[in-house]
């Protein structure tokens, strides 16, 4: 936080803001003219008024008064029309932009590392791409163009009033430095809180998206009255937060008005005092004229000190937002081999990889699978299972050795070539607030809803969808919720089938599934691993036997390598695992 106040005003930062206008230059420069009529027609109203004052009601002219009220008129017309245009196209522009830099935000955060995610909160990166791009928008639509255009109303009003009587407008910016004094340190500490806002606002969202999301372990542990008084906390920084800031507008803006206050009765006084004592002739329509001039000189001071406080909150949240863009946590997508036609041969060469830099995970790990070959990996958790399925699919980068698909190392494939060919199902199965429909095909239009009907016949998963209302066009709500484990489990069996895939991955698909969820998930396995290569991570019995071989991994590890029956006769750590885990599910 200390980073972020460090500066009154980052200049770097607001320059690559602004940037982002370029593509709207022709909205943005007709902006900024709309700010320099609004300055224009400002001004020319007291003007107006002065004149008014003399020419019309001093010497009882009527018809000056009609032509001047007439002026008045216009102007404010001109005025009000051209408020809306700025208004209306500041806002445009604001919406413009942040609608352009979330799109670049998640196109980043979409090809980051799963590392990023492991090590990121999904709330404050939630808050990254809403919240804080509204602030962003505003940094047009409430900032930096109303300060432009109130900062051209002040130097306007200060002119006339020189031009004027320069005697009254001493008086005038005698008061001034008050005010703008006031105006700084209201700024910098508006600053400090507007971050320390913005930190509790991130928290949080994050404490609420945790809660909601894992509301099933809150009540199962009865973990209410905890959470309760751990949200109430939060919340009440959050809320001191802001009481802060509001303590700050509550000093400053009396003391801007009381400021403003006595500059006009200074200059009623004295330019009373001229005309009483003769000591000069004052005329009343100038002091009439200051008076307005004077409103247009100081409360654009006070609305400068709110609209640079939204600046400085939107460029507090450009600054974390371009943190994001800046961050490089992408997987090198530099694959040349544009292959199609993968047969699904598979090598791990002395592969090392660590999620942390300095704990490896896997210790050059070998091994290779064959064109169709269905192999099983075992092993306890933490073993180093469902990393292989991560590296395979390139979520991380190795550290050491190769991975080869076909020969041909999964780097020197473009990301998406090598992901197309690979089918995973794995034992938390995710599915978005849609239609199953949608969910299988993930609204790929070369996929149709009859193959996607065909392919659940062929693996025996289409009466359990049709007896489900409106069938394929169900909507499982989020996460699936309206759907038990094995339903989406079968769901996420089909997703992988219709894409037909030359690799198929299982990790852990039938773990935590009921019996007859399991019997047609071991029907729907037969199937789609029928002829091609397939990676199965699993504990269930009847899928390890009928591997073509199984590996068994130890701590990153493989300690023993073979056919189910090959591994038994070993007498090793497979046989201690089958006897611990499966003998009891084979004897029942």
């Amino acid at each position: 936080m200390e980073k972020e106040a460090g500066k009154a005003f980052d200049i770097g930062l607001f320059k690559r803001v602004m940037a982002h206008t370029k593509p709207y230059n022709l909205t943005f420069y007709g902006v900024a003219f709309a700010a320099i009529l609004l300055s224009s027609f400002a001004v020319l109203s007291p003007l107006v008024v002065g004149n008014v004052v003399d020419e019309a009601i001093k010497q009882t002219n009527a018809e000056k008064l009609l032509y001047l009220t007439m002026v008045m008129l216009g102007l404010l017309i001109g005025q009000v029309t051209f408020q809306l245009l700025f208004n209306y196209y500041a806002n445009w522009l604001g919406e413009s932009v942040i609608k352009d830099v979330r799109i670049k935000l998640f196109r980043k955060m979409i090809g980051f590392q799963m590392q990023y995610f492991d090590n990121s909160s999904i709330g404050l990166l939630v808050t990254r791409a809403v919240a804080d791009m509204q602030r962003i928008g505003e940094i047009f639509s409430q900032g930096f163009f109303v300060i432009v255009a109130d900062l051209l109303k002040m130097m306007a009003a200060a002119g006339i009033m020189l031009y004027l009587n320069w005697r009254l407008a001493l008086i005038v910016f005698a008061v001034l430095p008050i005010i703008l004094y006031a105006t700084r340190l209201f700024q910098q500490a508006m600053k400090v809180a507007f971050i320390e806002v913005r930190a509790q606002v991130s928290n949080l969202n994050s404490f609420v998206q945790e809660r909601i999301t894992g509301m099933k372990i809150v009540q199962l542990f009865h973990r209410e009255e905890i959470e309760k008084e751990n949200f109430r906390k939060i919340n009440e920084k959050h809320q001191n937060a802001w009481l802060k800031t509001v303590w700050y507008n509550s000093i400053f803006f009396p003391i801007a008005e009381i400021v403003g206050s006595i500059a006009i009765g200074l200059i009623v006084w004295y330019g009373g005092l001229q005309n009483v004592a003769n000591i000069s002739s004052e005329e009343y329509g100038t002091v009439f004229t200051f008076i307005l001039l004077i409103e247009i000189l100081f409360r654009p001071l006070r609305q400068i000190a709110d609209k640079f406080n939204t600046l400085q909150m939107g460029m507090v949240a450009a600054n974390r937002v371009f943190a994001i863009l800046d961050t490089e946590s992408n997987i090198e997508d530099n694959g040349q081999v544009n292959q199609t036609d993968i047969k699904g041969t598979i090598a791990f060469k002395e592969v090392r990889f660590g999620y942390l830099a300095d704990e490896e995970v896997l210790h050059g790990i070998s091994f290779d699978v064959k064109e169709g070959e269905t192999i099983a990996i075992v092993g306890a958790t933490g073993a180093g299972k469902s990393t292989i399925v991560n590296l395979l699919n390139r979520f991380y980068e190795i550290s050491g050795g190769t991975i080869c698909i076909d020969g041909v190392s999964i780097s020197d494939y473009p990301l998406a070539v090598l992901r197309s060919h690979i089918a995973v199902v794995l034992q938390d199965v995710f599915l978005f607030a849609d239609t199953i429909a949608n969910n299988i095909s993930l609204k790929n239009e070369m996929i149709s809803i009859e193959s996607m009907e065909e392919a659940a016949k062929q693996i025996g998963v289409h009466d359990f969808i049709s007896s489900l209302p409106e069938g394929y066009q169900y909507n499982v709500k989020e996460r699936g919720s309206m759907l038990s484990s094995g339903q989406r489990q079968l769901i996420a069996f089909l997703r992988a089938y219709v894409s037909n895939p030359s690799i198929l991955v299982l990790d852990e698909a039938t773990s935590s599934v009921d019996t007859y969820s399991e019997q047609l998930i071991q029907r729907a396995t037969e199937k789609i691993t029928e002829g091609r290569t397939s990676i199965i991570i699993a504990h269930r019995l009847a899928t390890i036997k009928k591997a073509d071989k199984i590996l068994v991994m130890d701590a990153g590890e493989i300690i023993e390598m073979g056919t189910h029956q090959e591994l038994l006769k070993k007498g090793g750590y497979y046989r201690n695992l089958y006897e611990a885990q499966f003998l009891a599910e084979e004897v029942a």
